[in-house]
């Protein structure tokens, strides 16, 4: 069995895409997401402004053919070659494993070896800001295959970080952790023992094996479907062998609160039948009725504001809902590695006349990332009294960062941030509702809101904001301003179901009005 340094990074990030790098099917592969191939794009570009350092010699050999790779490498390190870039290097873990190690530089020293009067250490080029611990634990593997090579550890490792300079890896802490991590890749590949899957809402989406763990999740019931469930949570859980969203409901509600505490059981009881039933639950109901349809039908048949939480009640449910004649809904697209916020996006609603007007202020270029700002304040000034709904808080943070980028008057900035309604908060403080994660594309698809464009998302804008700016397509221009009209009305579609949600006297003869099922009566 090969181990590569490859294999061994993607084990620390997930153990099951390491067994499935090896023993699963390559054609159940999701092709890659553009976003992905941009990174590597500006990965490569790092790596080339690196080696733009060094004069480098590179080994010549066919891709999967390692061997010559080891051989042309340890030919170049015996001739004393002072870098060799994408080296190949080897050595038996034991009997039925080798070890593979894959540098991207190996620098020679002056520090004597089996070689000669000189030796090399390893220096890996990474696209990340900070010597994260897997990137770590691989130059320590790296460097182990390596002085099996030369017969001599090397007296360091470093990787080369993006605008960070270069970090010195420190063996004497980490290199103890690092053997173990790969005795058990080891281990667990050669036994061929299927790790368990457990969804990561942020770690596993640019997968290329998430649709396959996704379907395995979704033929299991797998607890991992539930929002909330970390992967400490996961643990506490799997102590008390649960790993299926129907399991919760075989464990008395004590064990569960004696083991996570009883906000968090209270938590997942809801939750876990919000998704089996496929129902919107207060969270404020009595978990005996969260776990029993029958009985909470009969609750809500009578409503009153015990069903929401005590710190929020009915009435205040409203007036952080204010009874605005216009209301604005507002969501930004932004690209990060340029620091440019380049989307406005506003849907402003009158709701005297049920008419919504989208307006887009955009930055066509970053140099025009302060006329698309002041065309948005001035457009949101110009409407004093309406409400401004987003989704989580970097709308806030962005109105502060940007006011004090471009100027803003202080009175006029914080008169619209406190004009701001999160309704993220607000569906995650309130309701437990039969989705994987309380996105806003998650809980407005349960809505029956669709997006127009089908490959559209926030990490596609960043690529096609780029795309526009090399190229000068204004296609990619319009699928990020209808993408971001979209991310709006998704916004407001939330808002009218939240609102009506919250007006609890009204819940039992209101909800099925946006929702087919939000509440089973």
């Amino acid at each position: 069995m090969l181990v590569s340094s490859d294999l061994l990074l993607h084990f620390q990030r997930c153990r099951r895409r390491a067994f499935l790098d090896i023993y699963g099917d390559d054609r159940r592969k999701t092709p890659s997401e553009n976003f992905l191939l941009k990174l590597r794009e500006d990965s490569q570009a790092h790596r080339e402004l690196e080696l733009s350092e060094y004069p480098y010699v590179q080994p010549d050999y066919a891709r999967g053919q390692w061997r010559d790779g080891v051989a042309q490498t340890i030919e170049l390190m015996q001739a004393g070659t002072p870098c060799i870039y994408r080296g190949a290097i080897a050595a038996p873990w034991d009997s039925s494993t080798m070890l593979l190690g894959k540098p991207d530089l190996l620098v020679r020293t002056d520090r004597p070896s089996e070689l000669g009067g000189w030796s090399y250490i390893c220096k890996d080029i990474r696209f990340g800001k900070r010597p994260k611990l897997d990137y770590q634990i691989v130059s320590i593997f790296n460097s182990f295959v390596l002085a099996s090579v030369q017969g001599a550890w090397p007296e360091t490792a470093e990787i080369a970080l993006r605008d960070r300079g270069v970090h010195r890896v420190d063996f004497q802490h980490r290199r103890t952790e690092a053997l173990e991590v790969t005795a058990q890749c080891v281990e667990t590949l050669r036994d061929r023992r299927e790790p368990d899957l457990f969804l990561s809402r942020q770690k596993c989406s640019l997968c290329q094996w998430h649709g396959e763990c996704h379907r395995t999740a979704l033929r299991t019931r797998h607890l991992s479907l539930l929002p909330g469930v970390t992967p400490n949570r996961y643990t506490q859980l799997e102590a008390l062998k649960l790993r299926a969203i129907d399991d919760v409901f075989a464990l008395p509600f004590e064990r569960l609160a004696l083991a996570v505490g009883a906000e968090s059981a209270d938590r997942i009881y809801r939750q876990a039948r919000a998704s089996l039933s496929n129902v919107a639950i207060p969270l404020a109901l009595p978990v005996s009725l969260a776990g029993d349809p029958p009985a909470l039908e009969r609750a809500l048949a009578d409503p009153s504001e015990n069903f929401l939480p005590a710190e929020i009640s009915p009435e205040r449910a409203i007036a952080d809902f204010p009874d605005a004649d216009i209301e604005l809904h507002f969501d930004i697209e932004a690209e990060p590695d340029r620091e440019v916020d380049f989307l406005f996006g506003v849907l402003a609603v009158d709701r005297r006349t049920g008419a919504q007007t989208f307006h887009e202020f955009l930055a066509e270029t970053p140099e025009d990332e302060g006329y698309a700002w002041n065309e948005f304040v001035s457009f949101v000034l110009s409407h004093p009294d309406a409400p401004i709904y987003h989704f989580c808080d970097y709308e806030v943070k962005t109105i502060a960062r940007m006011a004090r980028r471009y100027g803003t008057p202080l009175r006029q900035w914080q008169a619209m941030a406190d004009r701001c309604v999160d309704l993220h908060w607000w569906a995650t403080q309130t309701v437990a509702m039969p989705v994987e994660s309380y996105s806003l594309k998650a809980m407005a698809r349960w809505l029956g809101f669709a997006w127009r464009d089908s490959e559209a998302n926030g990490a596609q804008c960043i690529c096609w904001y780029n795309d526009w700016l090399e190229s000068g397509d204004r296609h990619h221009l319009d699928r990020i301003v209808l993408y971001n009209e979209d991310d709006c009305r998704a916004t407001y579609r939330l808002k009218v179901w939240l609102e009506q949600f919250l007006r609890v006297p009204a819940m039992a003869a209101h909800l099925e009005l946006e929702c087919p099922r939000a509440i089973a009566l």
